[in-house]
């Protein structure tokens, strides 16, 4: 529990006077922009973002950037008031305007980073779009990156010119789920790929004085968002589970990771999950599943309907923290540990 409050203070303590930047917000997710805004203690940038007539998108910033640092806080994720593609062409041309504005530097946040999941070629004749989006943000002029848990770690590669720090969204879930009282726990991948950011939370829960082990699940798709079989390697007979994942869209192999964990004898299930994508059916699914509780963070912003065992915890403090240190020209790196080093 000490700890816990440490994590806190260490944001409080980060967050000192922000100055000489300015932050602006697409339509991708204006609430957590406030939000980060509300966390150093400054108002977001005016601008307007809107649309012409036709549907064109219209970008005119409002104030002098001229040789000053400017972060641009745009989730590429369906919102209320523009598509996936149009919250990409926002951003595109944001940072474009930015540029001939003559600012110092042009940082885009991207707290879900859009295309990420079409990230290799896995047939012929596809696009491999995870790389595509990175071209098109390098051509438009900006100068570093921020993210929070990329789908995968390459495309961190895909950047030639423009530096990228992929932040880990376990830093504001290992705190809460700190607090539930879990005994004998046991921390499941959903799949091989995501090992790495289930022994990243792992390692927090151990700081954390919580011991916990890993089990992975084994799975075969038959297509794009559809398991055709599972397998757990690991013993979960008894104990208390917590899933970790990157993306929930239609939430399908989600709750059937957890009817699989609940029919090998796994006790109360919960599941850490950075990006509520929550297409279609997925809010009804969770709702009627074995999961006790489902943690997401804001990366992308909520629709109504959401069932009472999704819970949201905000990532703001940490894409704060990394703002404001970039800005200051301090390293990250206390970012990317656990816990944070005060």
């Amino acid at each position: 529990m000490v700890r816990v409050v440490l994590f806190v203070v260490f944001f409080a303590f980060s967050l000192g006077a922000a100055e000489g930047f300015v932050v602006f917000s697409g339509s991708g997710n204006r609430d957590l922009s406030e939000a980060i805004a509300g966390q150093l203690g400054i108002d977001l940038g005016r601008a307007i973002v809107g649309r012409f007539n036709d549907g064109e998108i219209r970008i005119q910033i409002l104030e002098n950037i001229r040789n000053r640092d400017v972060f641009i806080v745009q989730s590429v994720c369906l919102s209320e008031e523009a598509s996936v593609n149009d919250n990409l062409m926002e951003l595109f041309l944001m940072i474009r305007a930015m540029k001939r504005a003559s600012a110092k530097s042009v940082t885009a946040v991207i707290p879900y980073y859009g295309y990420a999941r079409q990230d290799r070629k896995t047939q012929g004749r596809v696009p491999i779009s995870a790389s595509d989006v990175a071209m098109m943000l390098e051509t438009a002029g900006a100068d570093h990156l921020i993210s929070v848990d990329l789908h995968c770690g390459q495309i961190q590669g895909f950047f030639h010119q423009v530096p990228v720090d992929n932040l880990y969204a376990s830093y504001m879930f290992v705190p809460h789920i700190a607090k539930l009282g879990l005994h004998d726990v046991v921390v499941i991948s959903p799949d091989a790929g995501g090992v790495e950011r289930a022994n990243h939370f792992l390692e927090g829960l151990r700081l954390l004085g919580i011991p916990a082990r890993l089990a992975v699940f084994v799975k075969q798709r038959s297509a794009p968002g559809v398991v055709a079989s599972m397998n757990l390697v690991g013993d979960v007979q008894g104990c208390d589970t917590v899933i970790i994942d990157d993306i929930c869209d239609t939430a399908g192999t989600l709750v059937e990771a957890a009817k699989e964990l609940k029919g090998r004898g796994a006790r109360r299930i919960f599941a850490c999950v950075t990006h509520p994508l929550l297409s279609g059916p997925a809010c009804e699914r969770i709702g009627s599943s074995t999961l006790e509780q489902l943690i997401v963070t804001d990366t992308i912003p909520m629709r109504g309907g959401v069932p009472a065992n999704i819970c949201q915890v905000s990532i703001a403090p940490l894409l704060a923290a990394a703002i404001l240190r970039t800005n200051n020209g301090e390293s990250l790196s206390q970012l990317f540990t656990f816990p944070p080093a005060m």
